[in-house]
């Protein structure tokens, strides 16, 4: 089994920034990519930013300039710097990984969920 822990979510207002991050643990052979989306109250979730195993980053036209995604390999962990944040952030933020685990399937696995508000 694989296990996603987030952290780092919580009430900031506009303009403020929050780190996110997203431990992965457990069955883990190798981690391909991995990322982070969100879901709006009454909304679909959507992508945020996704980042592959040799650090190709992709974003959301929405937060392109003002988040950025980064990964350490070797504690199998994705983080998401979210700066100048606005209203429409308000989320509950998701974070995405595609493991192989080590009996060689290849998964993609969610973590719970840690929410950001930005209000003042």
């Amino acid at each position: 089994q694989v296990q996603l822990v987030e952290s780092g979510g919580g009430l900031v207002q506009p303009g403020g920034s929050l780190r996110l991050s997203c431990a992965a643990s457990g069955t883990i052979f190798n981690i391909y990519a991995m990322g982070w989306y969100r879901q709006a109250p009454g909304k679909q979730r959507e992508l945020v930013a996704t980042t592959t195993s040799s650090g190709s980053t992709n974003y959301a036209d929405s937060v392109k300039g003002r988040f950025t995604i980064s990964r350490d390999n070797a504690k199998n962990t994705v983080y998401l710097q979210m700066n100048s944040l606005k209203p429409e952030d308000t989320a509950l933020y998701y974070c995405n990984t595609d493991v192989m685990t080590t009996t060689f399937r290849r998964h993609d696995y969610w973590g719970q969920g840690t929410k950001v508000t930005v209000s003042s």
